[in-house]
């Protein structure tokens, strides 16, 4: 029970990554208001698991807004913020990526973040207490060729992940970063640009550990980061990648 009684906002929290923190942090006590614009799959989770949801666009000032109205008017404040959600266009040369697939994805990547600084990071400082954790990826600190501007919103967030630390730090906010591999997420297909073995195996053929990152894999480092384990730990990017960027 690390994370006991914790008030936590895991935001894409309908499948892959975010879905997988879910089912950890609630089996660790942490009381969920679980997030996404994926409607009728997060209540599913949220059902399955007995907590609380909220549907949100995170790209949208208006719906975090809402979000944080939300959660402060119910529970009072925040202990842990994870920011999960994310997209990526298909693989492709960097200049046949449209303007709206290139604002679309830093929307959802990076603006985010930007929001939740904006609406939730006032309450932590207030308290004086709080967890924020970007879930960024290996492409931020190794970019792969044709996944050209989200590798540009990964290395965004890991960016953000270490200037929100220092400054947040005297505020006892810690600030941190997983960076997974590609994973068996919603998203594998749109990274490969086509599912097929030949395109998994040449992938895999890049992670020396040879697999996939979990959910479960994600949902444990995530535990940790977020629990009072790790109370000096602050604008850490923590490699869940089986080697890959070794």
């Amino acid at each position: 029970m690390r994370l006991k009684n914790k008030i936590s906002i895991i935001t894409g929290a309908a499948s892959g990554f975010g879905k997988g923190i879910a089912k950890k942090f609630s089996e660790e006590g942490a009381k969920l208001i679980l997030a996404d614009i994926n409607k009728n799959e997060l209540k599913k989770v949220a059902k399955d698991l007995g907590q609380d949801f909220f549907y949100v666009d995170v790209a949208n000032s208006n719906s975090m807004k809402k979000l944080s109205e939300y959660v402060f008017d119910k529970y009072k404040k925040i202990d842990v913020m994870i920011n999960n959600a994310g997209i990526t266009h298909l693989p492709k040369p960097l200049e046949e990526v449209s303007e709206e697939e290139f604002d679309k994805v830093f929307a959802v990547n990076s603006k985010s973040v930007f929001f939740c600084g904006k609406f939730f990071v006032p309450h932590m400082k207030k308290e004086k207490k709080g967890s924020i954790l970007n879930i960024a990826s290996t492409a931020g600190l190794s970019p792969r060729p044709n996944l050209n501007w989200y590798n540009a919103t990964k290395g965004w967030m890991i960016t953000a992940t270490k200037a929100m630390a220092v400054e947040l730090a005297p505020f006892n906010v810690r600030v941190n970063s997983l960076a997974p591999v590609a994973g068996e997420t919603p998203l594998l297909k749109s990274f490969l640009g086509e599912d097929t073995p030949e395109r998994r195996n040449a992938f895999l053929s890049t992670i020396p550990i040879g697999r996939f990152s979990t959910p479960k894999d994600l949902a444990n480092a995530a535990c940790f980061l977020c629990s009072d384990e790790a109370s000096m730990i602050t604008g850490s990017i923590l490699e869940v990648d089986g080697g890959r960027c070794i």
